[in-house]
C-alpha cells in the first residue's frame, strides 16, 4: 500500500483526514489479529523517514517480539494489556550523550549517500560539535527525547493511514524498562512505547466513543 502524496492532490477537496478522524489510542487490542510483514515494515520505514533536528536520529526503537520479554515489560508498564495484545511493540530509547563517533558517523554517512566528499561538510560537522556541546546533561537528554515524539507522530499517523490502530505509551517505569533492555549501558534510555495491532471492539470502552477534541477556534490563535 503505498502513501497518498500531497503533492498528488488536485485540490483541497481531495484531502481526506478520515484516518486521523479514525484513530483513537486503543486500551485493548485483539491479540489474534495480526498485521502483515509489508505493514510493520511500512511503520519502520516511516519511522526511519522521520525528520530530526540536524538528522542525526539520537535514537534507536527496539521491537519486542519475545513473549518473555513482552510479559517483563507489562511489569514495567504497570501492567498495560496493550503490551501482550498487540502485534508490534516499539520501544523508541533516546540517546542521552553524542559522542564524537555519533557525529563522524553522521558526516560519513551524509557524505556517501549524497556524494560529496568530507572535506565539504567540515562546516556542518563543527556546527553539530557546537550545539551539542552547550546542552547540559538534562539538556541534551530533553532535546534527544523530544526527536522520538517526531517519529512516534509520524508512526500512528501512518499506521492510521494503512487502516491499522496504535497506542502511544507514556506509562512506564523508566528504571525497569531501561534495565530490561540494558539500555543503561547503552547511553540510552527510555522515552516512549508504541503499541501497534488491531483494535477489539468488544472489550475496548473507547472504541464506539466520539473523539473529544477542542475546536479549531479554542485550539488556534492568530497574532
Amino acid at each position: 500500500m503505498q502513501p497518498q502524496l500531497l503533492l498528488f492532490y488536485q485540490s483541497t477537496e481531495d484531502m481526506d483526514l478520515e484516518h486521523l478522524k479514525w484513530r483513537y489510542a486503543v486500551k485493548r487490542y485483539d491479540s489474534t489479529e495480526k498485521i502483515s510483514e509489508e505493514q510493520k515494515q511500512y511503520v519502520r520505514e516511516s519511522i526511519r523517514l522521520t525528520p530530526t533536528s540536524l538528522g542525526l536520529q539520537p535514537f534507536k526503537v527496539f521491537e519486542i517480539n519475545t513473549s518473555e520479554i513482552k510479559s517483563k515489560l507489562k511489569e514495567a508498564c504497570f501492567n498495560q494489556l496493550q503490551i501482550i495484545e498487540a502485534d508490534m511493540v516499539l520501544v523508541f530509547a533516546s540517546y542521552t550523550k553524542i559522542s564524537e563517533d555519533h557525529i563522524n558517523f553522521h558526516i560519513q554517512n551524509t557524505a556517501n549517500i549524497r556524494n560529496q566528499a568530507i572535506s565539504s561538510l567540515e562546516p556542518f560537522k563543527k556546527g553539530i560539535q557546537s550545539f551539542v556541546s552547550k546542552l547540559s546533561e538534562d539538556a541534551l537528554k530533553n532535546w534527544s527525547s523530544k526527536q522520538t515524539y517526531i517519529a512516534l507522530g509520524i508512526a500512528m499517523s501512518e499506521c492510521a493511514r494503512m487502516g491499522i490502530d496504535s497506542t502511544p505509551m507514556e506509562g512506564f517505569n523508566q528504571d525497569q524498562v531501561n534495565n530490561l533492555l540494558d539500555l543503561n549501558e547503552k547511553d540510552l534510555e527510555t522515552s516512549v512505547i508504541l503499541a501497534v495491532g488491531r483494535r477489539n471492539e468488544q472489550e475496548d470502552f473507547l472504541a464506539r466513543q466520539p473523539k473529544v477534541r477542542k475546536s479549531l477556534d479554542q485550539l488556534f490563535e492568530e497574532v
